[in-house]
């Protein structure tokens, strides 16, 4: 089946351009838009959607407010933030508000349906590095962030699944925490599995996040 994809932007031509590359594709169908967050949140009430594309900078409600709405929902479709600049605080809120990953808005086409792609299959299209980066500048401004005690669903971890998270949070990929542990990668990946499980999380840019949130890891990547 087609993955179902929904277009929320409040420019008209930028959709036009999105629906013209998705409509080429044979596993992809555009089935709905949207010109700001309130008409995409009622849209979605009646409409089934897979991967939302979702515009930050809106009218009537922004696409981070949208975001953090949608993914509050039962099953929830995944969000991919489109931005305008690399590494802006945009892209973060989303990325605390439930997004699986953010977008350039010229992403070269390939790259946009790959990350359509992979969220659909329920990975995250930013690295983690680049999370880190994102959490690493904008962090210290927002209040509430990496500074307040641990939160208690840490203590449903082992001492092995924190280790594993601190490691995912500084960047490091799954091959490299293998190494640095001295496991398999199948085992690191049955460790971070057990991570998303046990604390609700829908991927590895979550467990980024929510390791910045507790203080388990802080600015600059240190634990």
């Amino acid at each position: 089946m087609a993955i179902r994809v929904m277009l929320v932007d409040d420019q008209v031509l930028l959709r036009t351009g999105f629906r013209m590359v998705l409509a080429a594709q044979p596993d992809m169908e555009v089935v709905a838009e949207a010109g700001d967050g309130v008409e995409a949140l009622q849209v979605l009430r009646s409409t089934a959607v897979d991967v939302v594309l979702m515009d930050v900078r809106m009218p009537k409600l922004d696409g981070v407010e949208a975001t953090r709405r949608i993914c509050s929902e039962p099953d929830p479709p995944k969000v991919l933030i489109l931005t305008t600049f690399d590494l802006d605080e945009y892209a973060f809120s989303g990325l605390k508000a439930g997004a699986s990953g953010f977008m350039l808005k010229d992403v070269p086409p390939g790259e946009l349906l790959a990350a359509i792609r992979s969220v659909h299959s329920g990975d995250a299209v930013v690295a983690p590095s680049t999370t880190r980066r994102l959490l690493d500048r904008f962090a210290p401004m927002l209040p509430g962030t990496g500074k307040g005690p641990e939160h208690k669903e840490l203590e449903r971890l082992t001492d092995r699944e924190r280790e594993v998270m601190v490691l995912v949070a500084q960047g490091l990929s799954n091959g490299e925490i293998a190494a640095r542990l001295v496991l398999s990668e199948a085992t690191v990946k049955t460790h971070v599995g057990r991570i998303l499980t046990k604390l609700g999380l829908r991927d590895r840019v979550q467990v980024v996040v929510l390791a910045y949130e507790t203080g388990l890891v802080r600015a600059g990547g240190q634990s």
